[in-house]
C-alpha cells in the first residue's frame, strides 16, 4: 500500500497567468487545481517549499495525498506537474480526487532488481535495455502501490519481459493488459553486445606504410 502523505493548501479566487504569478512571486505559493469525483473543479494554492519538500520523495508520485485545504481534507493523486524549463521552480499542479470505494488510474514506477545479477548480463554479456519506467494501473486507492518490482535475475540473452511476466499486488491490474493479449507490451530486454569491429590493414596498405617509412629514414638520414 502506498504511503500516505499530508500537505496543506488554501483557497485561490484569482485567475490568470498575471495571478499566478503575482502568487509565485509575491507569497512563495504554487497554484494549482484539485478536480474530479462529484464535485466542481477548485482553485488552490500551494507553498513551494512545502510541495518541493514533498517531492524529494519518490513515493509521492505514486501515493495518496491528503490535502488539507483551509483546514478541509481531501484525497487526491498528483495527475500532472508543471515546471520552470530552466529553474528548479514548480510553476502549476494538478490534483485528482479519489475515493475509497472507486477504483483509479495512475501511473506506478518500476523498480528492475537483480540487475547486477542477471543471468544474461553476467553469464551471456549482454546488456540491458528499459523499455519502461512506470505502467499504468488500475485498483482500489488502499491498494495502491508505492513501485512495481520487475526481477531480472532469470532474464538471459534475447529474452523479453513483457507486462505479463510482472507480478503485481492483490487487487492491482495492468490497464494495458485489460485490453487483451495485444496489449502484453515489452518492459525490458536483455540484448547481445555487438562485437566492435577493428580493421586490419590490407596487404597493400601495409606494403605503402612501409615503404614510406623508409623513405622518411632516408631523408633523416641524408640531414644528418
Amino acid at each position: 500500500m502506498s504511503t500516505n502523505f499530508t500537505i496543506n493548501a488554501k483557497s485561490r479566487e484569482d485567475t490568470g497567468k498575471g495571478a499566478s504569478r503575482r502568487l509565485r512571486r509575491l507569497t512563495g505559493e504554487v497554484p494549482a487545481i484539485i478536480y474530479g469525483g462529484k464535485k466542481d473543479a477548485e482553485k488552490i494554492s500551494i507553498l513551494h517549499k512545502d510541495i518541493t519538500k514533498a517531492l524529494e520523495n519518490d513515493a509521492v508520485y505514486s501515493s495518496i495525498i491528503s490535502l488539507s485545504i483551509d483546514g478541509k481534507a481531501e484525497d487526491t493523486i498528483i495527475k500532472d506537474i508543471q515546471r520552470h524549463p530552466a529553474k528548479q521552480i514548480i510553476l502549476h499542479m494538478d490534483f485528482l480526487r479519489v475515493s475509497k470505494t472507486t477504483k483509479l488510474q495512475t501511473r506506478v514506477p518500476l523498480n528492475f532488481i537483480n540487475e547486477d545479477t542477471c543471468v544474461g548480463v553476467k553469464l551471456g554479456g549482454g546488456l540491458i535495455a528499459h523499455t519502461m519506467t512506470d505502467i499504468e494501473v488500475s485498483c482500489l486507492p488502499k491498494d495502491l502501490p508505492e513501485s512495481i518490482d520487475v526481477d531480472m535475475a532469470e532474464v538471459d540473452v534475447g529474452q523479453i519481459v513483457h507486462l505479463s511476466d510482472l507480478t503485481l499486488p492483490d487487487g492491482v491490474e495492468s490497464v494495458s493488459l485489460s485490453q487483451g493479449a495485444d496489449y502484453d507490451l515489452t518492459v525490458a530486454t536483455v540484448n547481445k553486445q555487438k562485437a566492435v569491429e577493428i580493421d586490419e590493414p590490407s596487404e597493400s596498405e601495409s606494403t605503402e606504410d612501409t615503404s614510406a617509412e623508409s623513405s622518411e629514414n632516408e631523408e633523416t638520414t641524408g640531414e644528418d
